[in-house]
């Protein structure tokens, strides 16, 4: 949320690769929370965008960015073939540990 700020429920339920739904139980029980919010899209009123709330947003930040940092820095050197590579595999991994179970549930791969 922090990369994606004010993004409608499909297309954070695409980047999550869960269902539009789950998205939205997802959201509703966090706004009840008062970490995310649900605005009307100004250019679609039809729409809700979701964020995280003003208040939210540097403990999130703070939280999320030794991660995120490490992350960067484990990455920076790699080429982006490398970077596909560890991402595979750390799709592959997830896929394993979840067991064969959860692979008939898991969304097809891009």
């Amino acid at each position: 949320m922090l990369t994606y700020d004010h993004v409608a429920n499909r297309p954070l339920a695409a980047r999550l690769e869960v269902a539009p739904t789950t998205v939205s139980l997802m959201v509703g029980e966090l706004s009840g929370k008062g970490i995310l919010e649900r605005r009307e899209d100004p250019t679609d009123r039809r729409r809700r965008i979701v964020s995280i709330t003003d208040a939210k947003r540097p403990s999130i930040s703070a939280w999320l960015s030794r991660g995120a940092t490490s992350w960067r820095r484990a990455l920076e050197p790699l080429t982006p073939d490398q970077r596909q590579l560890v991402i595979d595999t750390l799709r592959a991994y997830e896929a394993a540990a979840a067991g064969p179970e959860a692979a008939a549930d898991s969304p097809p791969e891009p």
